[in-house]
């Protein structure tokens, strides 16, 4: 199968090349553990479903704002110590896909519950999953720029404030404190709940959350960088295959011949994603967040990139490298390079990238294992109206959350931040909320603190 893939690289037909104006944002990213995998049936869960009456618009007293749409989130009380004895509340900050996608990849929070004997809760995002306003309708809330209007980072905070409150009273555990978690945007939402809500939250831990990727705070090469850095750690020919292939491809596009035409920007997408997305799950250990893949993924992309049974044939090796993304488990039998298969329902990301999440990591240097390019917000800009009617605010996040001494703000809640090599982030946050937590994932050897 791998050779009738490759030739029909070779015989691809060039087509005019479209701008890259909004780039695949990575998916939000926690460290998965060997969860049982998402199943229909109920009983197998680890979670009871339940759902909230949220209102559409916390900020306005206007009569549309009191709207309301059914919020869902996950619980899980089989380790919780009680009301009464003031045990602790995990609270999962649900971002941009189903949240039973992220229940089921969030194996850190499962962890430690036993151990500090805690209640568990994972509360969808707004906008995504089955948290969907106006009666549930997704062609309704999806229709334009009016009804999408209230998917907003600020709206999803005070949903997940006002939903906290809610289950405490509810719960009569108004003494028990709560702990929020995240990763990548969900990251970004606990690190901004604990300083929006610091009376709700004692403290936040946000994994590979780059809230300082705004405006001019990070270069909006870093990314790429650290993409480029982790294939180029593995194997220095594995890098400069990879490198060098935009180039062939590109050059094999314009040899006329064949009978069955691939766009060189699906193709060129299709192999970007993959090695990004597999650089973002480079986990020591076999995971199934975003697709079925190996302990070190990018390890074992380079072990098939440099096969010296493949020769000098760099579209065989490509071939192999995209297996191990895309069909780790054997069960394709062919790619579908141009299909936009949206198996997690991330697709409302797109509004949120075209209005506040502007997020500049698309550049490239001479040393990307992408080829080189700059960030053009004009681009961005220029996309964004025309899709939605509405231009973005690349500032507001920094206005609204700070920016330049994000760090400083948390150590004035007693936070820590560290840096790490994580793609999707330039400066990573940890806020904690108390000592012995932090001390265990130290024990456990958790990736947020290496």
């Amino acid at each position: 199968m791998g050779f009738q893939f490759i030739v029909l690289l070779l015989f691809i037909l060039s087509s005019p090349a479209l701008a890259k104006l909004i780039p695949r944002f990575p998916s939000s990213i926690v460290r998965p553990e060997q969860l049982a995998q998402i199943t229909n049936n109920d009983e197998a869960k680890p979670y009871e479903t339940r759902y909230f009456t949220q209102i559409i618009d916390h900020f306005d007293f206007n009569p549309q704002s009191y709207q309301t749409f059914q919020q869902r989130y996950l619980i899980n009380e089989k380790y919780w110590g009680g009301a009464k004895k003031n045990a602790p509340i995990f609270i999962y900050m649900g971002n941009e896909g189903d949240i039973e996608w992220f229940a089921h990849n969030t194996g850190f929070m499962y962890e430690n519950a036993p151990h500090f004997k805690a209640l568990l809760v994972f509360i969808e995002h707004r906008y995504y999953g089955k948290s969907i306003p106006y009666g549930g309708d997704k062609e309704v809330a999806y229709k334009n720029a009016s009804t999408q209007g209230y998917l907003s980072s600020t709206q999803a905070l005070a949903d997940y404030a006002t939903l906290i409150l809610d289950l405490k009273n509810n719960l009569t555990a108004s003494e028990s404190p709560v702990v929020v978690f995240g990763g990548s945007y969900g990251g970004m939402l606990a690190a901004w709940f604990r300083l929006k809500y610091p009376h709700v939250a004692i403290g936040a831990l946000a994994s590979s959350s780059p809230i300082l990727n705004f405006g001019n705070l990070t270069s909006p090469f870093s990314f790429n960088n650290i993409v480029t850095q982790d294939f180029r750690s593995e194997s220095e020919n594995c890098y400069e295959v990879i490198k060098r292939s935009w180039t062939q491809i590109e050059e094999t596009a314009k040899q006329n011949g064949g009978n069955i035409t691939i766009s060189t920007d699906d193709i060129e997408s299709w192999l970007s994603t993959a090695y990004i997305y597999t650089a973002m799950t480079d986990y020591p250990t076999p995971s199934n967040f975003l697709n079925p893949l190996p302990a070190f993924p990018v390890k074992q992309m380079c072990k098939a990139i440099d096969n010296p049974v493949l020769g000098n044939d760099t579209f065989a090796k490509l071939y192999g490298a995209a297996n191990i993304y895309y069909n780790y488990s054997g069960n394709l039998n062919c790619f579908d390079i141009a299909g936009d298969n949206d198996k997690h329902g991330l697709q409302e990301w797109t509004w949120q990238a075209c209005t506040e999440m502007i997020l500049p990591t698309d550049g490239n240097n001479k040393e990307s294992i992408f080829p080189a390019s700059s960030y053009n917000y004009s681009e961005r800009d220029s996309y964004c109206t025309s899709l939605y009617g509405v231009q973005p605010r690349p500032h507001w996040i920094t206005t609204e959350f700070g920016g330049t001494s994000f760090e400083e703000y948390l150590k004035q809640f007693g936070g820590h931040y560290c840096k790490r090599r994580c793609p999707s982030c330039g400066l990573e946050i940890l806020d904690e909320g108390r000592s012995k937590l932090v001390e265990r994932s130290k024990e456990n050897g958790d990736s947020l603190h290496q």
